[in-house]
């Protein structure tokens, strides 16, 4: 089997072992993704030649026995938002390419700490704000699986990563799905952690009003439920205690909510459904706050008009942001991406005024305590998206249409954002055309390791991560 296919923690094992070095590794990795780059578009910035001294160094300990981390020699790759010594952190946004950072992100830390060998930076939305990795730094990234469509966002970059086995195993952000539409749309296992399990320290932007980054979760996009598992243990404040699954019941709303899903993500709700009632009970029923949870999502996005995120797109200049989207129409080479623009115009339009806020914060309160109670031992499965990947532009589209079209799409999204859940997503099975068609497996926080042991089983069941191993527009699946 290649090396490419392996997960991390088998990559991690043969190394340690002495199988097969941590150089032969890293340089299969990066001579891949080299040449596959050309045409995704996933790299921001790689750092190839710091990445085989580093393997060097980490093969000579393993010959001297020094004692190794659980990713020793193992190359991965960070989404660029996260702070890597001696590297650019940007955003996505021209004016940040002017110094690179002198320290490590936390989760950073804690990954090199265990032996991790960081290859690349990849490509983000511009200030992770959208669900199309594009902007006016580092370009448009592209799916795998078929170069026409997007790849998602924000964390798109390290979605086309691994689906093509360029690294064994990446960690990105989701403050609205992030992780979670490009583990979908590339076909890849991605788990957002929940309310302030992993630490935002080292990221760029970072979210600083309490009710927006309690949306932000921080994971794994991977081969393997055991890899995100292993991610989340090592980047996490607190490692998930052991659960016993048995007594748990799935909650599977596919009759009771009226989704606007296509038939093939119909049909594999239906056949998740019918696998996991062999040892679940199953519910349909509308889980608590599920038709709030879009519109709360998108007033917390427009907190004070997004102000914020407008002053580090234009360098922390003051901006007219409606003056910055009309110029944009006529400078062909702005210098924020007009999906940004774009969105930081929708956020003054819509921001929440302080009466709002109030209501807000009261209704998450009430619903915190809610949801704390109905997952005590419950697991929702919900979709991800209503499709598979979409053509490029058409996800920015369906989210920021000035006719709220969000109100349809988001919610399979915004609810574990908006009341802070950890999710898993997990590859269910392809459309006629190739595209990975995923769906979330969410509970609450304490309950991460009946997450991992539900996805384990429909790892098991359906199609899991498959690599792909062409970029044609329609790329067959092989797992040779």
């Amino acid at each position: 089997m290649s090396l490419l296919n392996l997960s991390a923690i088998e990559l991690a094992k043969r190394i340690r072992n002495r199988e097969v070095t941590s150089y032969d590794v890293v340089y299969e990795h990066i001579k891949h993704i080299t040449e596959l780059d050309r045409t995704l578009n996933c790299i921001a910035e790689q750092r190839f030649e710091k990445a085989l001294a580093e393997a060097k160094v980490a093969d000579k300990q393993l010959k001297e026995g020094e004692s190794v981390g659980k990713l020793h020699g193992v190359p991965i790759s960070i989404k660029e938002n996260f702070d890597v010594e001696g590297m650019y952190t940007t955003g996505g946004i021209p004016y940040k390419r002017e110094a690179r950072v002198d320290d490590d992100a936390q989760i950073v830390h804690r990954l090199k700490n265990e032996g991790a060998i960081i290859i690349a930076k990849t490509n983000t939305a511009a200030l992770l704000y959208y669900h199309e990795t594009d902007n006016a730094l580092y370009g448009r990234t592209s799916n795998p699986w078929d170069i026409s469509r997007t790849c998602g966002g924000s964390s798109g970059g390290e979605g086309a990563m691994v689906a093509v086995g360029g690294s064994a195993v990446g960690v990105g952000s989701d403050f609205g799905g992030s992780i979670r539409i490009p583990a979908h749309y590339n076909g890849v296992i991605g788990f957002k952690s929940g309310n302030a399990q992993v630490s935002q320290y080292g990221s760029f932007p970072f979210l600083n009003h309490p009710l927006q980054a309690r949306m932000v979760g921080i994971g794994a996009l991977a081969k393997t439920v055991d890899d995100a598992r292993m991610i989340n243990e090592i980047i996490a404040k607190e490692v998930p205690q052991e659960m016993d699954v048995e007594d748990f019941t799935i909650v599977v709303p596919l009759k009771s909510i009226k989704y606007p899903i296509d038939r093939k993500t119909d049909a594999v709700l239906r056949r998740v459904i019918y696998r996991l009632d062999e040892d679940f009970t199953i519910l349909d029923e509308q889980p608590p706050r599920y038709t709030q949870s879009a519109e709360l999502w998108q007033k917390i996005m427009c907190i004070d008009g997004a102000a914020e995120m407008a002053e580090a797109a234009f360098g922390f200049k003051p901006v007219n942001i409606k003056q910055e989207w009309i110029r944009s129409k006529f400078v062909k080479d702005h210098e924020v991406h007009k999906y940004l623009i774009w969105a930081l115009v929708a956020a003054e339009m819509f921001k929440p005024s302080d009466k709002e806020l109030n209501k807000i914060e009261q209704s998450l309160q009430k619903g915190d305590e809610e949801l704390a109670t109905y997952l005590e031992k419950k697991i929702i499965i919900l979709p991800v998206y209503h499709r598979a990947a979409t053509k490029h532009g058409e996800t920015y589209s369906d989210i920021f249409s000035v006719t709220k079209t969000y109100k349809r799409y988001m919610p399979f999204l915004a609810y574990a954002n908006t009341w802070g859940l950890p999710s898993l997503t997990i590859p269910i099975d392809d459309t006629r055309e190739g595209l990975p068609v995923a769906v979330q497996v969410i509970s609450k926080v304490g309950n991460e390791d009946a997450i991992f042991k539900v996805a384990t089983i429909l790892e098991r069941s359906f199609r899991g991560y498959v690599r792909c191993t062409s970029l044609n527009k329609a790329a067959k699946l092989n797992k040779s």
